[in-house]
């Protein structure tokens, strides 16, 4: 096996370490509602969302891993090195995060990552302008998105069932809740696992000389979900608290609206190509349903916390990965 050979199979190594890294860092995203509602143990609840991590790749296109692949960085400018320093950038901020119980975003972890390495290699001109404005609008339109269809649903469903006993609904949707977060878990691992699909695709294009079509092939598809699938299952607990009930005390009523309002989001912003935050997504939903209870309902401050984590994400994984990148440019000097 030749370097060129060895070089590529890390990075590989290295980038499914971080969709590893990412699936844990977001187990919270799939799993805090009907684990804070009480409708599953944690235990049963990861191993349900990491099946329907899994099986996301028959139901979405590939369009978020082209975004990521050809959309973010120029496809002519992509080198070992910048992968690497764009994928340290994103994994030394999520485990900061990861380590702190902050749900901050692993997508546009990654594409600041990606911003910050194609800068520190070739300036302005590296970077593709459209994609990097289609992620940076998902950081506003997904949470807005989210929160505007969960906090409808939760009124429609009030109404509906307005006149109904309290004991009955509840059993409803304790049982509702099951499609809502498998439908979550879908769109979760459907957007999130295709960022690291786009960053193996495009290494594998590179290293063929950049003939041909972008393409992703099956076996890194593959590669990619199971790897996502696995970080679900190991969780990230301290997450799920923050996301569960530090934000608001959810019912199984308004587990159900949360879920399937980020649900929704998810499978639009992945039909668009749009490599949007589960994070921001859910945390948008759950403000959502707690502010249609009473706008007292939701810890404000906790809700400040984590949007400050959101904005300060890209360019604190884009200066990590600058630095890595200068800093294996002279290691190689």
């Amino acid at each position: 096996m030749t370097a060129v050979s060895l070089t590529l199979w890390a990075l590989i190594g290295v980038a499914l370490a971080f969709d590893l890294l990412n699936g844990v860092h977001d187990a919270a995203n799939s799993i805090a509602t009907i684990v804070s509602t009480r409708v599953l143990r944690p235990r049963d609840a990861v191993a349900w969302a990491a099946f329907f991590n899994f099986v996301a790749f028959l139901f979405f296109g590939l369009h978020v891993a082209k975004t990521i692949g050809a959309g973010i960085v120029s496809v002519d400018l992509v080198t070992d090195r910048l992968i690497f320093a764009a994928l340290m950038g994103a994994i030394v901020w999520n485990i900061v995060t990861w380590a702190a119980g902050i749900p901050s975003s692993s997508s546009h972890a990654l594409v600041g990552g990606l911003v910050g390495a194609g800068l520190a290699k070739a300036g302005l001109k590296a970077i593709v302008w459209s994609g990097v404005g289609k992620t940076a609008a998902g950081i506003v339109v997904s949470p807005l998105f989210g929160f505007l269809l969960a906090l409808v649903l939760v009124l429609a469903v009030s109404w509906l069932f307005f006149r109904s006993r309290p004991a009955a609904v509840d059993r409803l949707f304790r049982a509702l809740q099951f499609v809502s977060a498998s439908m979550y878990s879908l769109g979760h691992g459907g957007n999130d696992a295709q960022k690291t699909m786009g960053i193996i695709a495009v290494l594998l294009y590179a290293h063929a000389g950049r003939q041909g079509a972008f393409e992703v092939p099956l076996w890194v598809v593959l590669a990619c979900q199971a790897a996502m699938g696995l970080g679900t299952l190991i969780g990230g607990w301290r997450i799920v608290h923050t996301m569960g009930s530090r934000i608001t005390r959810l019912t199984p009523q308004q587990g159900f609206c949360a879920e399937t309002g980020g649900a929704i989001t998810l499978f639009t912003a992945t039909y668009l190509g749009v490599p949007v935050s589960t994070t921001h997504t859910i945390t948008g939903a759950v403000v959502g349903v707690g502010a249609a209870r009473r706008t007292s309902a939701v810890r404000w401050a906790v809700a400040r916390g984590i949007v400050f984590a959101w904005i300060i994400t890209m360019p604190s994984s884009g200066l990590i990965a600058a630095a890595t990148y200068l800093a294996s440019n002279a290691f190689s000097a």
